[in-house]
Formats: structure tokens, sequence, C-alpha cells
């Protein structure tokens, strides 16, 4: 069976494990407050042109979803979404059940646009009844968005310019991030990121670590005591040095983008050969994930031996379906996924 459906398949690699394994049986200080930590923040701050980040680590992207979220909002204000959005669709309502809306709008190829966030904010103000509605609050995006596409360096300056004119908060979900950063087409830096968004966090489960997420306060402070609230909503790790290692050793020699380049290279090979072959890609993302349009009957037989996601229900008896390659994608995996297209 080949396995192409997620890009957390995969335990970690190779470098995180045996940093983890040489650092087994020393003592540190928990909940972060170790020097693997500490030296994991500032390679980060460095990465990020930004030395006064603020930095916590956390296990996963739905939980720094939901904490981030929770901690930035006021209780009668929402967050501005892409209905294609994960914390729209694919958190099991976590955003909701921490006491927050959803405010989804429409979305173009997985992404918001300046306007409609604009639309959005203005009609709140201008609503007569406004004090009976959810005021907008956030702007939640994701780079790469959920299908795989990417927010270049003028649209995420679009949307930072509004959300200050309209005083939004701008959060960025970076899951996948090292596949967006490695790819071809990005045009914005994490330099840019930080300087652009009020919060935003790294992704390590999905990018080559055993878990973990990096969320950056670009502007230290922005949450006070944000350290208790994430204690308080049951999402401090004790033994925090074992996120902190992992970003340590990500962050080192540029292996983050290296594990983002390789992992796009192979997802490059499959769209080329989709495309050669006959079948329609979906939408045309650059990064690690590959949409394309499938007949059921050939899907069933494709599945005998490839895992892969079901996206969505197309007329005429057809699927969209998700190719997702990692960090530890290997080159004959993708010959073999090749041959059976």
């Amino acid at each position: 069976m080949l396995w192409f459906a997620s890009d957390y398949m995969e335990g970690a690699h190779p470098s995180i494990l045996e940093k983890l394994l040489e650092t087994n049986l020393c003592h540190t200080a928990g909940y972060g407050g170790d020097e693997y930590s500490q030296a994991a923040r500032e390679k980060i701050r460095a990465a990020c042109q930004c030395p006064d980040a603020e930095i916590h680590f956390l296990a996963g992207g739905t939980q720094a979803n939901a904490v981030v979220i929770a901690a930035m909002l006021a209780p009668y204000q929402g967050v501005i979404a892409p209905e294609t959005g994960h914390i729209n669709v694919h958190e099991a309502g976590a955003i909701e059940a921490g006491g927050h809306k959803v405010l989804s709008l429409p979305q173009q190829n997985g992404k918001l646009r300046a306007e409609d966030i604009g639309q959005c904010a203005g009609a709140y103000a201008g609503d007569a009844n406004r004090d009976h509605i959810v005021m907008p609050g956030m702007v939640y995006i994701s780079q790469p968005t959920e299908y795989g596409t990417i927010y270049s360096l003028e649209e995420l300056e679009d949307i930072s310019r509004t959300c200050r004119r309209y005083g939004l908060k701008l959060f960025l979900d970076g899951a996948r991030l090292a596949y967006a950063l490695a790819c071809r087409e990005n045009t914005a830096s994490l330099a840019d990121i930080a300087r652009l968004c009020d919060v935003f966090y790294i992704g390590g489960t999905k990018c080559g670590a055993l878990f973990g997420e990096a969320v950056v306060f670009p502007k230290p402070g922005t949450v006070p005591h944000f350290f208790s609230i994430v204690k308080q909503m049951g999402a401090l790790l004790a033994k925090g040095r074992i996120a902190g290692i992992q970003f340590d050793v990500l962050f080192t020699d540029g292996l983050y983008r290296k594990i983002g380049k390789a992992a796009v290279e192979q997802a490059d090979r499959i769209r080329a050969a989709l495309r050669e072959k006959g079948y329609q890609l979906y939408c045309e993302g650059p990064t690690n994930q590959v949409f394309f349009e499938i007949g059921n009957d050939k899907l069933r037989r494709l599945s005998d031996s490839v895992q892969m996601s079901f996206m969505e229900a197309l007329p005429g008896n057809r699927s969209v379906m998700r190719f997702a390659t990692s960090w530890a994608t290997d080159e004959k995996d993708v010959d073999r996924l090749i041959a059976l297209l």
C-alpha cells in the first residue's frame, strides 16, 4: 500500500529523533523554560527578523487555533475565516465550543480577499442593529490554504492593511508553513508574515516533528499572561523541552525549509504526471497537496493500492481526491504512484 493520505503519517525527521535520544536523560526546567526551548525561540526570532517576538510551543494545530482565538477575542466577538478554512470545516466546532462564532466568507481557491473582509467589517459597523450581532474581531487565514494554494505577499499586505483599518487582529495558521515557504511561487517570507500578522504559528506536526506548533506573537505582550491562558486551557506541556528540542532542530541549518522543498518537489512530479495522463486538477496549488478529479470506478481500483484523502463528491459519479507528500516521501513511492495512475 502506498501512503499519500496526509503529511503526518510518519514519525519524525531522524535528526529530531537523534537529538531527543541524546538529551533524553538531561535534567531541565519544565513548561518550556529549558535551554533547548530558549535556543529554539532565538532561532525562530532570527528567522522571522523579529528579535522581541514572544513564542510559545503547543502540541497541535487545532489546540493552537482554539487557544489563540479564545485568548485574543472578547466574548462578543467572532473570527472571520474562509468558508473552506480549517477552523470552519475540520475542527469539529472547536472555536464555537470555546464561545466564539466563525464568520465564514466566500473563498477563491481557498483564499480570502481583502475586499470581502472589508465589506464584512464595514457592514457590521454600519448596521443599526450591530449590538445584537457578533462583532468581527479577528481574521483567520492559513498559509498554505486548505486547497494547497498560497497567498502572495501583495495579498497578505492587502489583508493586513484592511485588518488595521477596521481594528481586526490578523491570525495566520501555519500548520504546513514549511511547504509554502519552500515552493517556487512563494513571495512572502517569515519576516513578512511577522511584520503583517498579529499572531501566527509555525507548524511542526505536519512538517517533520513528532508533534508541536510554535505560536509567535511578533509584538510581546499582545495577549497579557498568555502562558497562564495556555495552562488554563489544558494546553501547557510539562515536558516542554520535547517541543522545544524539535523546533531547535528544525531551525538549525535550514532544515525546516529543506523539509518543505523535498516534499514540494515530489508533489510537483505527481502534478505533472496527472496532467500528462489526462486527469483534471481541481485547483492549481503549488505546495505539497495535490487535488484532482477522478471517476469513482477508477477511484475504487486506485484505492486498492493507494491511501489518499477524499475531499468532496462531484456530479457525474466523480470525486475530488487529495495526494499529500511530506518530508518523508520516498521518490520510489512516487514512481510507483505515477505508474499506477
